[in-house]
């Protein structure tokens, strides 16, 4: 007896950016399921609005210079959302034992190295993503280790398609090579008109009652030892959980728009 495709249903939205929206549409399964499991419905969302963002740059005459084979970004501190955590760990143990090892492999490889530099302590004990000095500095000098991500073969990513969404933001419409030294050399961000990254990791905080909700890339592994299910935290039918996702979307813009009223 085979497993039958779950059904899914179109639940059609809207969502506010800044002064304007993006009316969306997506597929969702029609019966249970949890955050981790409709992640791949949040990549489409992703990718459809850089897509769009893409071709908005490119007609006013900033392309974005991102290319396959250009693994620069791959060098950087990767903050991966508990959520995408349980999908990459549930991805990996479907691989073949050998591959499996590599990455393994790989994964310690680029542990060791980071702690012979010092590196460990400070990506446990700071925060990352914070705005301030210390963080820039953090995410400098871990740069300048040319540390490659375990998933970097030949200069691209071997998960593209289930690359984090972190991942699928960081994209420049300056030259590609300055991103091997962004302290010396000039790099423009096109930033997306959301982070779908940062409300993953908001709801992951709000689930472990922390500050985070992500964990560094690089302990995957470590990380999957314990097993967790983060995604069940966020369970019940397609479109219940979506609109949990859509309305944490609303609640992660409050605060810039405060602050930016607050600019003017």
């Amino acid at each position: 007896m085979t497993d039958q495709p779950q059904q899914t249903v179109s639940v059609e939205f809207t969502i506010g950016v800044g002064d304007g929206q993006i009316v969306a549409s997506a597929n969702v399964p029609v019966g249970a399921t949890n955050l981790t499991q409709i992640l791949p419905v949040l990549q489409s969302m992703e990718d459809s609005m850089i897509s769009g963002m893409g071709v908005q740059l490119a007609e006013a005459g900033h392309p974005i210079s991102c290319r396959a084979g250009c693994g620069a970004c791959c060098r950087q501190m990767v903050p991966l959302s508990i959520f995408e955590a349980e999908a990459l760990a549930a991805w990996i143990r479907t691989l073949d034992e050998p591959r499996r090892q590599e990455l393994a492999r790989r994964f310690h490889q680029a542990l060791l190295s980071l702690s012979a530099s010092g590196l460990i302590d400070r990506m446990v004990n700071e925060d990352w993503l914070a705005d301030t000095e210390s963080a820039r500095q953090l995410a400098l000098d871990y740069l300048y280790q040319r540390v490659a991500c375990p998933f970097l073969e030949d200069e691209s990513c071997s998960i593209h398609p289930i690359r984090p969404l972190v991942c699928r933001e960081y994209l420049v419409i300056s030259p590609p090579a300055h991103c091997f030294d962004p302290a010396a050399l000039q790099v423009i961000p096109a930033h997306p008109p959301l982070h779908l990254s940062r409300v993953l990791n908001r709801m992951g905080a709000e689930l472990e009652g922390d500050a985070r909700g992500w964990i560094p890339l690089l302990f995957l592994f470590a990380w999957m030892e314990a097993g967790a299910s983060p995604g069940n935290g966020y369970a019940g039918t397609g479109p219940e959980v979506l609109h949990k996702f859509l309305e944490h979307i609303g609640e992660a813009q409050i605060p810039a728009r405060t602050a930016a009223r607050n600019a003017d």
